[in-house]
């Protein structure tokens, strides 16, 4: 995955999103670019691969909230919740 270039979106980390995506949580594939931020839209635990290589579950979010992370997957494995979608 290329490396990330906040300095180049307008505002940088601070600015709204410009694209989101639904997510489907795979152990194998990565999201499309890095995240700034993953919405839950369902209940359940979110397991996923931060930018640094850390693997990291995130125990039972709340439903409708936005995790402010910067993440290059969300994996299949430990992941149940639903209605994901990464933004960026």
């Amino acid at each position: 995955m290329p490396a990330v270039e906040w300095s180049k979106t307008p505002g940088g980390t601070a600015s709204p999103a410009g694209n989101a995506a639904a997510v489907t949580p795979s152990d194998t594939v990565d999201l499309p670019s890095v995240s700034r931020g993953i919405y839950v839209g369902g209940a359940g635990n979110v397991t996923v691969v931060m930018l640094g290589g850390a693997v990291v579950t995130f125990t039972a979010p709340p439903v409708g909230s936005l995790l402010p992370i910067a993440v290059t997957r969300v994996n299949l494995t430990g992941t149940t919740a639903t209605n994901l979608v990464a933004i960026w």
